[in-house]
């Protein structure tokens, strides 16, 4: 990865260890796993349980640990094809559930959607494409995620994950995991052009779902008919909050070159 470049061998695995840890934190945390981020660390740097966490708290950090794994190996492909997904899925989706309308590795059977309020205050209903729309859709999502080229310069790799985070949640392909899944699959194109990914401010958690909704709101249902993606309003107000997100993971980096730059001056 070129942002670990001209760092010190201990260096490179305690930031890779850090952004893993940061990233894993943030991402299971906004969906309700309340492992603190020193309680994630110690899980994955250590192999030891936190007492009075549920075993499932443990295995979602293991498995989106495990899927960042799998980002990383996906860096080398030209092409990310469906059994790339599945294989995600099957990394965040580690606990087992039996139920034929619920797959793990593969696409749902079941509508879904959420709850949420507009800009009257009114509840209303956001439903995400329809299971028969699915494959469709993602072969789209995944012409797009192929399209994008390396070596894009900050302004362009923002672009990239927006669009490739709003347009798979308008999706929501399988029946759980696509927050985590979108947010790691976003940042291929950001890690393929040597930039550190974005991660979202878990302590912002309610304005990055109400941003979702609101962007959900304004395209309203996907179909094979829809654009993927509208730069609208709404979308540019996501863009912003993103943006503002990655200085989480910049830190993290700043702080292993601030630290190399003191030793080369001994």
């Amino acid at each position: 990865m070129q942002f670990l470049d001209n760092l010190d061998n201990d260096l490179k695995l305690s930031a890779r260890n850090a952004l893993r840890d940061l990233w894993t934190h943030t991402s299971t945390a906004l969906e309700g796993n309340t492992l603190t981020l020193g309680d994630t660390a110690f899980v994955l740097n250590e192999g030891l349980t936190i007492g009075g966490k549920t075993l499932k708290e443990h295995q979602e950090v293991m498995g989106h640990a495990k899927a960042i794994e799998l980002i990383y190996a996906n860096l080398s492909k030209s092409f990310i094809d469906e059994n790339d997904l599945f294989l995600l899925h099957r990394a965040v989706l580690t606990e087992v559930v039996v139920d034929i309308f619920k797959p793990v590795g593969a696409f749902k059977e079941e509508p879904n959607g959420t709850y949420s309020r507009n800009k009257e205050g009114k509840t209303v209903y956001v439903e995400y494409a329809s299971p028969k729309d699915v494959s469709i859709l993602i072969n789209k999502w995944l012409t797009l995620l192929n399209s994008f080229q390396v070596d894009l310069n900050e302004d362009q790799a923002l672009s990239t994950y927006v669009q490739l985070h709003l347009s798979f949640v308008g999706i929501h392909p399988f029946f759980d995991g696509n927050g985590r899944l979108a947010r790691l699959l976003a940042n291929l194109a950001v890690l393929k052009s040597g930039h550190v990914p974005i991660m979202i401010d878990k302590t912002r958690r309610q304005e990055y779902i109400e941003l979702l909704s609101a962007y959900q709101q304004s395209v309203g249902q996907l179909t094979p008919s829809s654009q993927l993606i509208e730069m609208n309003h709404e979308y540019h107000r996501f863009s912003e909050f993103c943006k503002s997100c990655w200085t989480l993971s910049l830190e993290v980096l700043k702080e292993a070159h601030a630290i190399q730059a003191r030793r080369n001056n001994f």
